[in-house]
């Protein structure tokens, strides 16, 4: 196919293989739109995201301003790249009317998700929350609604029963990357999302990282898979902060209150089922195992954590 003019907006790692296949495929990238600088590290520097570094390093030109609805200047400007298209991934900010007619075939959007099964901001993570057997990527033309646009096309990746958020990840990034390149070269048709079936995926705080004993182990664990790296599960025993990095389900056979240390692997006694903390990390210190975690930080058998 002809190369395309286009213009590439994302901001996170799940973006940067879908900028280098377009770059790579001959596409002319002429502006990379990214999420400001943000301030990193202990010395709270600022430091660009992984979208603009990757655009940095194939010499092409950066974009970051830090709102766009009422930014009539950047509308203009984006107007005024004459593009082919604009693909989005993950980008971070939403894009007004303006910028999503502007483009010739519009602007193509790179979602972790099968649509309409989770829409909105943590589509990986919801997936793997709920249980669900798969997840995968969908092509989408934009519209000004919350990921309603219609479907150009999908791919599937199975969830294994151990696989965490780092691993789909991973693998729905290289799948996007693929299936944009595929979009952009066949100009498939587009079919309307289905009207039922529709769910959202709400952007993750802190808290939501919090084990609660009373849920089912299996639920926990799929919290535990889901929410690391980011924002993590804890648990927070004599006022400090525990953050589970690992776990693992298994069944109870004696009866106990939800929260109660089972024994010394440590498991811990849930609503249904016991949970195995593999792997643990306290605060300002590096993450371990279960066994070195335990010869520095007393769990007896019988106390119950709140």
């Amino acid at each position: 196919m002809m190369p395309l003019r286009l213009a590439f907006m994302g901001s996170p790692d799940f973006a940067v293989p879908a900028l280098r296949a377009l770059h790579r495929a001959g596409h002319e990238v002429v502006a990379v739109y990214t999420q400001p600088p943000r301030p990193s590290g202990r010395g709270q520097k600022e430091a660009p995201c992984a979208v603009h570094r990757a655009a940095l390093e194939l010499g092409l030109p950066v974009r970051h301003p830090p709102r766009l609805r009422r930014d009539e200047a950047e509308h203009a400007y984006f107007a005024s790249l004459a593009l082919d298209a604009a693909v989005v991934a993950a980008y971070g900010l939403i894009l007004p009317g303006a910028m999503l007619r502007a483009p010739r075939q519009g602007c193509l959007n790179i979602h972790a998700s099968l649509l309409p099964r989770w829409r909105g901001a943590a589509p990986i993570q919801a997936a793997i929350l709920s249980g669900d057997a798969e997840t995968g990527v969908t092509i989408m033309q934009m519209e000004e609604g919350l990921d309603t646009g219609p479907m150009l096309l999908a791919g599937r990746v199975p969830i294994g029963p151990r696989d965490g958020t780092p691993a789909i990840h991973d693998a729905l990034a290289e799948l996007g990357a693929r299936l944009i390149l595929r979009a952009l070269a066949e100009n498939p048709p587009a079919k309307p999302q289905p009207q039922d079936g529709v769910t959202y995926a709400p952007k993750l705080t802190k808290e939501d990282g919090r084990l609660r004993w009373t849920e089912r182990a299996e639920a926990l664990d799929r919290r535990v898979r889901a929410l690391n790296p980011w924002p993590g599960t804890f648990f927070v025993h004599q006022g400090e902060v525990i953050r589970v990095l690992e776990a693992q389900p298994e069944a109870c056979s004696t009866p106990a209150q939800p929260g109660t240390v089972l024994d010394s692997e440590p498991r811990i006694a849930c609503g249904e089922g016991a949970l195995r903390l593999l792997r643990l990390q306290r605060p300002g210190r590096g993450a371990v195992d279960a066994a070195a975690f335990l010869r520095g930080y007393s769990l007896p058998p019988g106390m119950v954590l709140g």
